[in-house]
């Protein structure tokens, strides 16, 4: 089986050459138009809403902030679910939509909601909702340190300096 591909390569080495040219460019053309994405976003449709609210405990933000928060959200179309978090002040809400979501329509939805919610809020406690953004945000990370001292710097490392620039 070899023997015969192998005698019609080598008497026709132009012809194996030029197909050989034709494949790497048909490749070549099909890989500048495929969509690639640095970080591909596999995640699904959602909108936070956060609320700062200092003087509360966890209970209290829970009872007064998140459970009216995800009470207004139900019902609204494309919504498969919610999930919150309640701490010390602080209360985030996630509601996760259906991928066929249109997400502004979404969002659009989720405030219209939030001014019936922030109606029943304790306050001077206003709910807001977060930028567009996906659970893929929620894993980058960001590391910042000091830039490193020269030789002519008047304080040691280790040491206040007044103001300095942080390198990323």
């Amino acid at each position: 089986m070899i023997g015969p591909i192998l005698d019609f390569s080598v008497r026709n080495r132009w012809t194996v050459v030029l197909l050989a040219v034709i494949a790497a460019s048909i490749g070549a053309w099909s890989l500048a138009r495929l969509p690639i994405d640095a970080t591909p976003d596999i995640t699904n449709n959602q909108a936070q809403i956060n609320t700062v609210a200092p003087s509360l405990s966890p209970y209290e933000i829970e009872k007064q902030v998140t459970f009216p928060i995800e009470t207004a959200l139900a019902g609204i179309p494309g919504l498969e679910s919610t999930r919150s978090i309640s701490r010390n002040g602080f209360s985030q809400v996630t509601a996760v939509f259906a991928e066929s979501t249109d997400i502004y329509f979404a969002r659009q939805q989720v405030l219209e909601r939030l001014i019936e919610a922030g109606e029943a809020m304790p306050e001077g406690v206003e709910p807001r909702l977060g930028p567009v953004s996906t659970g893929l945000g929620e894993v980058t990370m960001w590391t910042v340190r000091f830039a490193d001292r020269t030789p002519g710097d008047v304080k040691p490392n280790g040491t206040p300096a007044g103001r300095r620039t942080a390198a990323i």
